[in-house]
């Protein structure tokens, strides 16, 4: 009696106000009292609602909650009670801070639920889940690419499924044995291409030319023309089997390519045309500038090394740090090469003969390189040289840790992606074996958004409800329970 007491029925006039009213809610086992008067400050939250749907019948009540005791007129939820306990701060305290230890991704199914708008996450625990959801959608993008690998569309016409066969095979060593052998020969062209650039340079190894003038011997040359030949046959096959071309065309890495093939050709053109349009002399030295420019072909190793592509994604996420370094160091080289220009004034001999020229100095002191050619010759110039060297040493040393921290975070995420996409594939395997039901739809075809091609034997595959896939797969809302902890 004394449990309806607190829970006045409401009549159709209204006559029990909102605020006045009690409910008890029971989410994973544990219960909580609330109050009308908080929970109407968001009347369009589920708790909110729950005030009102008990003049609406069995139907309203099992619609807002999972079970109900009509004894104890107590709701029941099978949710997350440490979710729920930082849900109800907005009743409260009008914004909700994420526990440590929680999901992102978990408490924001748990946000969806309870009808709590994301814009009370306070901005602090908005981070965190926009972090996981990047994670998520590239876990869902590695997917998506070794689904794609793994099979061909049987709609698609036959150029369609042999650019599909190029691409994979000159872009994905891991898809097949012969993409792998293809990748191999690659690097070793690469390798031999460097390394004959650099004994072309041995004079032991040059030959004279009609002229007088020492040239690369013919051997080497042919060796060069071979790999520029593989390079140029490699980068046509893959902007021709592109799915993308634009995109490819003003990729990093691709722009590297062509400034590693073109000086070959552009001097083969000076040589043979050139000289008909400029003296000689000028051309030999445009196609000797235009050689020196085959250096960046060693760039392209960035494309088969995983730990290059790493140093150059820490690189580019410390420019931050790399910006206060260089300021560090501006700022030093003009204070400590005016000093020294000052200090070195009074000895007749000096070596600091402006402070321009004192800049390369300063340089090289505080990098601790140490060439010799300017140094000081008075007491007070050395004192300032052994201050500038200091500082030197503590302004490159402040920057080191960010940035060790920035690729080592990098490395580990990559692995842990990759670790989790092999894993989200296993339970599509394992889904599919057991003839589990998974997602909606066609299964894979809300992987990553509706309308795109995805190969024709993954319908037969049945989407996983694992931690990663609950929103990349299916536009249904799938929620967790207390039971599906997040690991």
């Amino acid at each position: 009696m004394a449990s309806e007491s607190r829970f006045p029925d409401v009549d159709s006039n209204g006559s029990e106000k909102n605020e006045d009213i009690e409910i008890i809610v029971n989410v994973g086992g544990v219960r909580q009292v609330l109050y009308g008067e908080n929970l109407n400050r968001y009347p369009a939250t589920r708790l909110a609602q729950l005030i009102n749907c008990l003049s609406g019948g069995y139907d309203t009540i099992f619609s807002l909650c999972d079970d109900y005791d009509p004894g104890k007129r107590e709701f029941y939820f099978d949710r997350d009670p440490d979710a729920f306990r930082c849900i109800i701060d907005i009743y409260y305290f009008g914004e909700i801070h994420m526990k440590k230890g929680i999901c992102p991704i978990c408490f924001k199914n748990e946000m969806e639920f309870w009808k709590v708008d994301l814009k009370f996450l306070d901005d602090c625990c908005k981070t965190h889940l926009s972090e996981k959801k990047e994670e998520l959608e590239e876990i869902a993008r590695r997917v998506q690419l070794i689904l794609d690998d793994l099979g061909m569309d049987a709609s698609e016409n036959r150029w369609k499924r042999c650019q599909k066969y190029i691409w994979k095979l000159m872009e994905k060593p891991e898809s097949s044995y012969s993409a792998r052998v293809i990748a191999v020969l690659s690097f070793l062209f690469i390798l031999i291409s460097s390394v004959v650039m650099c004994l072309g340079t041995i004079p032991e190894l040059q030959i004279l030319d009609s002229e007088g003038n020492h040239v690369e011997h013919p051997t080497l040359d042919n060796i060069e023309t071979a790999c520029i030949g593989w390079f140029t046959l490699e980068y046509v096959l893959r902007l021709i089997s592109s799915p993308n071309k634009l995109f490819f065309v003003i990729s990093f890495m691709n722009i590297i390519d062509v400034f590693a093939i073109l000086p070959f050709y552009v001097s083969l053109i000076l040589t043979h045309l050139g000289a008909r349009m400029m003296e000689l002399t000028n051309v030999q030295q445009a196609v000797q500038a235009l050689r020196i420019m085959r250096i960046a072909r060693i760039f392209k190793l960035a494309r088969h090394s995983t730990g290059l592509q790493t140093l150059t994604y820490a690189l580019k996420r410390s420019l931050k740090e790399l910006g206060l370094l260089l300021m560090y160091l501006a700022v030093g080289i003009f204070v400590f090469s005016a000093l020294g220009y000052t200090m070195e004034q009074s000895h007749p001999e000096t070596l600091f003969k402006s402070i321009p020229q004192s800049f390369w100095w300063a340089i090289i002191t505080m990098t601790t390189v140490g060439y010799g050619d300017i140094y000081p010759k008075t007491t007070l110039g050395k004192l300032n040289a052994a201050t500038s060297f200091l500082c030197g040493v503590i302004a490159i040393a402040l920057p080191i840790h960010p940035i060790i921290n920035n690729f080592v975070r990098y490395y580990n995420k990559q692995r842990v992606l990759e670790t989790a996409a092999k894993h989200e594939l296993e339970l599509m395997e394992l889904y599919s074996g057991e003839g589990k039901v998974g997602g909606s739809k066609n299964e894979l075809e809300d992987l990553m958004g509706e309308g795109k091609e995805h190969p024709s034997w993954s319908r037969q595959l049945k989407v996983s409800h694992s931690d990663t896939f609950i929103h990349l797969l299916s536009d249904e809302k799938h929620y967790r329970t207390r039971l599906q902890s997040c690991k």
